[in-house]
């Protein structure tokens, strides 16, 4: 099976094996800092990550943080948590 990208032309995220990139969406990319929602397969199981990297003097990209979302009820809780708190931004 070919390896599903969401935008052609963005530049695939910094994951590497054994960690397979299924797919990839850049939520913000500036300032030294890349943030981006990838879905992934690690030993065969796939997961959802949230990943948060920071450019390195050496021009390379360090994870900095990764957050993993397992099943869809673990999605619904975290929504619904986010869901209850968002209106508290504006």
């Amino acid at each position: 099976m070919a390896e599903k990208i969401s935008l052609r032309d963005e530049e695939k995220v910094p994951i590497i094996a054994p960690l397979k990139v299924l797919s990839q969406k850049t939520i913000n990319k500036r300032f030294g800092w890349w943030s981006a929602v990838v879905l992934l397969e690690s030993y065969g199981r796939k997961q959802v990550c949230f990943y948060l990297w920071q450019k390195k003097e050496e021009g390379g990209w360090k994870r900095k943080q990764k957050f993993a979302i397992h099943n869809q009820e673990d999605w619904e809780l975290i929504q619904d948590a986010v869901d209850g708190m968002i209106g508290e931004l504006t």
